[in-house]
């Protein structure tokens, strides 16, 4: 397993968030979180990310022990977290917010003209994925639409080489259309191998997306399995996807 979760506990301060959560994410596994505002899913993404340190429990990536390493060492182990609501540097250029998602890549060692020519390939890689980008290359990231800024969001976290992406509510603030191009680019990723870890309240697109889904309420697991089980589910229906289900 890439990704496991055991007991989390989270606190701010005297009030805690989480309570004992587990989750788990395999090698090449697209998973989500889906649950209301206030359920914790932000908490818990932050707190993988080395963002927030966890009160008690076990997080482990790739069979090491990550819980309470700072975010930057976090990285380095090649997680990548795109938060919520995007956080692009909108004075600078697109350019340049793609070559700071490559502070702290995985480099395996490599320096001076090596590190150069690898962060070169990186970014010629997110341009493909993304080809607005590359249109927009040297303006700046403000000027952007939302879903443009979600892409370029996107695209600078995979600067950073990372085996586990971890998305934040991708589609919020954005129009149904654009809505389906992000979801559409999460899934171009899965068919690249790369582990997703994706919190969502829009419950339908995200589980048809996933392998396996979680449901998180009141900072705790309320239901888990397969996406498409979820998905059917009559309670999950009729809570987070809206619809009845059929008698």
């Amino acid at each position: 397993m890439l990704l496991e979760v055991r007991e989390l506990v989270v606190r701010y301060g005297p009030i805690e968030v989480l309570h004992g959560v587990d989750l788990t994410v395999g090698e090449g596994e697209v998973v989500t979180v889906i649950g209301p505002n206030g359920a914790g899913k932000t908490t818990l993404l932050k707190t993988i990310a080395g963002v927030l340190r966890p009160a008690a429990g076990r997080i482990t990536f790739a069979g090491e022990a990550i819980d309470g390493r700072p975010s930057h060492q976090v990285v380095g182990y090649g997680i990548a977290l795109i938060p919520e609501g995007r956080r692009i540097f909108a004075d600078q250029s697109v350019r340049d917010n793609l070559l700071l998602g490559s502070v702290g890549a995985r480099r395996r060692g490599a320096r001076g003209r090596d590190a150069v020519r690898a962060r070169a390939t990186d970014l010629a890689e997110a341009l493909e994925r993304f080809p607005i980008l590359r249109e927009r290359l040297d303006h700046p990231a403000g000027a952007l639409s939302g879903g443009q800024q979600q892409m370029l969001a996107i695209a600078r976290g995979l600067m950073a080489r990372p085996r586990l992406l971890l998305l934040d509510e991708p589609s919020l603030g954005l129009a149904p259309r654009l809505v389906e191009q992000t979801f559409a680019s999460v899934r171009r990723l899965r068919e690249v191998g790369v582990s997703i870890l994706l919190v969502e309240q829009l419950a339908g697109p995200a589980l048809a997306l996933a392998d396996r889904g979680y449901v998180l309420e009141r900072g705790a697991m309320a239901a888990s399995g397969p996406a498409l089980a979820l998905a059917t589910d009559p309670r999950v229906m009729t809570v987070y996807l809206g619809r009845r289900p059929e008698r």
